[in-house]
């Protein structure tokens, strides 16, 4: 079982989270308008709750789990550099400041 929970991507790329974070408050906020119209026009505001939960749900839903649609952006890292390969930096003199 370990091995399926390892090979699932939990990981989104930045345009991935800014989609979800569109689709995280269109869905807050409308239905949030719309369980307010809908208890306003019932008189029970328990309906406005129920349908913002409702929202909320959803939102979560589509928006918490990596989807595949949040990662169709991947980011390009740098190759990795073998250890004994590292260069010091060059040092550096300071500059001396000419008077004016």
């Amino acid at each position: 079982m370990r091995n399926i929970f390892c090979s699932i991507p939990t990981e989104m790329d930045y345009k991935g989270q800014q989609l979800a974070e569109r689709i995280f408050q269109g869905i807050i906020l409308v239905s949030a308008v719309t369980g307010f119209i809908y208890g306003y026009i019932t008189e029970q505001f328990e309906w406005t709750v129920y349908v913002f939960m409702t929202g909320v749900a959803l939102s979560a839903v589509l928006t918490l789990p990596p989807w595949p649609m949040y990662r169709r952006n991947p980011l390009k890292w740098l190759p990795a550099q073998e250890s004994g390969a590292e260069e010091k930096p060059a040092e550096r003199k300071p500059k001396r400041h000419t008077k004016s």
